[in-house]
């Protein structure tokens, strides 16, 4: 039987980030809540992992259409050296384009109301679980 432990999906964006859980057997993720991108984004996420239990970190990293790094993923980049210099788990980048659209598109198939879709951390949680789902699907 495989161990069990759980992964950590993150959406980052300038003002909220996403973030997602895996279940401990690693097949579903679930969005589980979002966190201000303050300067106490690193004390909010160490809590996360704490509660959590992480092994690693699934953070999205947003290429471009050519799937280059634009200005954005400098910002990712950035984040990415923050957790691993503060709270010192791997952390792997997986290319996350589409996926606020999907959560988006997602929500109007589901006929989730044109208000309750307006609520950007819905949006925010969501998309941190179709970039972990897909990193889960992926392996």
């Amino acid at each position: 039987m495989s161990q069990l432990y759980r992964i950590l999906g993150i959406d980052y964006g300038t003002k909220r980030i996403g973030i997602a859980i895996s279940d401990p057997l690693r097949i579903i993720a679930k969005g589980i809540t979002v966190i201000s991108n303050t300067p106490a984004v690193i004390t909010d996420l160490k809590k996360l992992v704490r509660e959590y239990e992480p092994v690693k970190i699934i953070i999205g990293m947003p290429f471009n259409l050519k799937g280059e790094k634009g200005l954005k993923a400098e910002e990712v980049e950035n984040f990415i050296k923050l957790i691993e210099n503060e709270i010192k788990i791997e952390v792997v980048r997986f290319d996350e384009r589409f996926t606020s659209k999907i959560a988006q598109q997602t929500q109007r198939d589901m006929n989730v109301k044109k208000k309750a879709r307006q609520i950007k951390e819905t949006i925010d949680s969501m998309a941190a679980a179709l970039i972990l789902q897909g990193y889960l699907d992926a392996q």
